[in-house]
């Protein structure tokens, strides 16, 4: 568990660096998205099978459902 914290963090940062435009959340929010995001995205993966703990596509995984959720989020924020 501490180890997908870990990865979820810098999935979060690497998440918003990848994510294009201005966003109106702070750093903190979007880390904690993030983390939030790629907790979700890495046992959803493995829990369809899609890729096992350890494995290099859990990392893109977490990212990407870290992106994802920031879009959301956002999506929701600008209402």
């Amino acid at each position: 568990m501490l180890g997908t914290l870990i990865i979820g963090l810098l999935a979060g940062i690497v998440a918003r660096l990848l994510k294009p435009g201005r966003s109106g959340l702070g750093i903190i929010m979007t880390i904690i998205l993030g983390v939030s995001g790629s907790v979700v995205a890495t046992y959803g993966g493995q829990a369809l099978g899609v890729y096992q703990a350890g494995q290099p596509a859990g990392f893109i995984g977490a990212v990407v459902g870290a992106i994802v959720l920031l879009f959301i989020v956002e999506a929701l924020h600008k209402r």
